[in-house]
């Protein structure tokens, strides 16, 4: 199985965790006399399984991330940790962006002038600079996930 594979199934396994737990919390009550649709007890078995393969495989996904080197010489687990960071900050410098753009404010007769603390263009410069950056470092991620085997 390549790594991405692995990644999908990881997201599977979550998404059915997920979908016991609600199944769960749906059969915890009925009315007496009544059976429940699902028993509980047998959810939480299911759940339990998957809960286990789950932590195996991401297990394997760690191992898999510490040791892969990238062709830029970071291991995976790295360049993942730098692509949060991109996102982050990324995300930040969009709300400022937006923030000191706005132009919905009060207007009187006796006007206050308003002006941005920042310098707009310089920070639409280094938004398109981390979006281009995070693209080439997630496509090389990307394509690594589907070249190694986990």
């Amino acid at each position: 199985m390549k790594l991405a594979e692995g990644l999908l199934l990881r997201s599977e396994y979550q998404q059915k965790l997920e979908g016991i737990q609600q199944r769960i919390l749906k059969n915890l009550k009925v009315q007496e006399g009544d059976e429940p649709g699902e028993y509980p007890e047998t959810l939480l078995k299911e759940y339990s399984k998957i809960n286990e393969e789950l932590s195996f495989l991401v297990t394997q996904i760690n191992a898999c991330n510490q040791q892969k080197i990238l062709d830029d010489g970071r291991t995976i687990s790295e360049a993942l940790i730098a692509r949060e960071e991109m996102v982050r900050k990324r995300k930040l410098l969009v709300l400022i962006q937006s923030t000191a753009t706005d132009s919905n404010f009060r207007r009187t007769r006796a006007e206050i002038k308003i002006k941005t603390t920042v310098n707009i263009s310089r920070l639409q410069r280094e938004i398109d600079h981390l979006s281009k950056e995070f693209r080439k470092l997630d496509t090389l991620i990307r394509k690594t996930n589907w070249s190694v085997d986990l």
